[in-house]
C-alpha cells in the first residue's frame, strides 16, 4: 500500500486490479491522478499493477466494495469513481448465476448508496450483453432489448447489468448522482485471460500451444473487438464530459469479424499449425447456450459527445494481445 505525497483528491477506481481496470489505472496515474484502487482479486490480479506498484499515487485496498468499511468517505473524498468491478466471464455466470446477480447488483448499489451524499460522479462500466437477443445490425443505446428465457443461466448477467443501469439512472434522476453508464463491447488487450471464457486470450493460447482453437457454434457469429486503450479512452473522456451524465453510451469497435475469421488471424499471427474445431453449443455448455448472430455497436452518440472514436484496428489489437507489439 503506497501512501500519498499530495493532498490532492484522488479518483477511486473499483475493480481496479483486472483487465480493464488495471490499464485504466495506469492511464490516469500517468494523467498525474490520485489512484485508489478496490479490488476484491476474484478475478483481478495484483501482478496485472506491477508496472505501477510502487507509484506514490496509488493505494490498492484488498476489499469487496459493499464490505469496505471505508467505502463511504472513500467515495466522498473522491472527484470521480470509476465503478469496473463486477461478476465477469462467461464461466463464472454460468457456473454461479446467483453470485453473479447478487456481486453486480450489490456492490452497484453500494456505490451508489455513498456517491449520494457529496454527489461524486459515477462511471458504470456496464455490458452489451445488455442488449440480448435484438436482431439490430448496430445497436443503439435507445434500442429496445430482448432478453432470452430466465431457463438460461447466461441471461441472469445480462439482467443484472441492465438493472445496474436501471439502478444508476434512478440515482442519476432522483438524488442527483452524476452517472455515466458505458456498455462496453469486447474488449481486449495484453492481461486479459481466458480462464473465464473470453475469446481472443483462448484462441492466442491454443495457437501458442499447438491446440484446436474450439469455437462454440460454427463460427459465423460476428464481433467488434476493441483494444483496451481505445476503451480507457473513451472512459476518461465520458468523465470529463458534463454532457455525458445520466446518459447511456456505447463503447467499442465498429470492425465487424466473424469469430471463424479472427481464429484463421490468430494462426497467422502467430504462424501457428492448430487446427480449428467447431463445438456445437449442447456440448459446450450444459443446457445448451443462447448466442447472438452479431453484435456490432453504434457509437454516434460516443463520437458527438467526445468526438472519440477508436483508434486501434483488429490485427493491432490481436497482435498487442499476443504481446507482438
Amino acid at each position: 500500500m503506497s501512501r500519498f505525497l499530495s493532498s490532492r483528491r484522488p479518483v477511486l477506481v473499483t475493480g481496479g486490479a483486472g483487465f480493464i481496470g488495471s490499464h485504466l489505472t495506469e492511464r490516469l496515474l500517468a494523467d498525474g491522478e490520485q489512484v485508489v484502487v478496490l479490488d476484491n482479486l476474484s478475478t483481478g490480479d495484483l501482478a496485472n499493477l506491477e508496472r505501477v506498484a510502487s507509484h506514490p499515487g496509488l493505494r490498492v485496498l484488498q476489499s469487496d466494495v459493499s464490505g469496505c468499511a471505508e467505502l463511504p468517505r472513500l467515495v466522498t473524498e473522491s472527484t470521480c469513481v470509476y465503478h469496473l468491478a463486477a461478476a465477469v466471464g462467461v464461466e463464472r455466470v454460468l457456473a454461479s448465476p446467483l453470485r453473479a446477480i447478487e456481486t453486480n447488483l450489490r456492490e452497484t448499489q453500494a456505490i451508489l448508496i455513498a456517491a449520494a451524499d457529496a454527489r461524486t460522479p459515477v462511471l458504470l462500466a456496464s455490458s452489451s450483453e445488455v442488449y440480448g437477443k435484438t436482431g439490430n445490425t448496430s445497436l443503439r443505446e435507445e434500442d429496445d432489448l430482448l432478453i432470452g428465457p430466465p431457463t438460461r443461466p447466461r441471461w441472469s448477467y445480462a439482467c443484472s447489468k441492465l438493472m445496474d443501469e436501471f439502478l444508476a439512472l434512478a440515482a442519476s434522476r432522483e438524488q442527483q448522482v452524476p452517472v455515466r453508464v458505458v456498455r462496453l463491447f469486447n474488449t481486449v488487450g495484453p492481461r486479459q485471460t481466458g480462464r473465464h471464457g473470453m475469446v481472443l486470450p483462448r484462441f492466442i493460447e491454443a495457437a501458442r500451444t499447438g491446440q484446436p482453437l474450439r469455437i462454440h457454434g460454427d463460427g459465423t457469429q460476428t464481433r467488434c473487438f476493441c483494444h483496451v486503450a481505445d476503451t480507457v479512452e473513451a472512459m476518461v473522456r465520458l468523465q470529463a464530459t458534463p454532457e455525458a451524465a445520466g446518459e447511456i453510451v456505447n463503447v467499442g469497435s465498429t470492425e465487424e469479424t466473424t469469430i471463424l475469421a479472427l481464429a484463421h488471424l490468430v494462426m497467422e499471427v502467430l504462424s501457428s499449425a492448430s487446427s480449428i474445431e467447431l463445438v456445437p453449443y449442447d456440448q459446450a455448455w450444459e443446457g445448451g447456450f443462447d448466442d447472438f448472430p452479431k453484435r456490432k455497436p453504434d457509437i454516434e452518440k460516443l463520437e458527438r459527445l467526445t468526438g472519440f472514436r477508436p483508434q486501434v484496428g483488429l490485427l493491432a489489437a490481436v497482435r498487442r494481445t499476443a504481446g507482438l507489439e
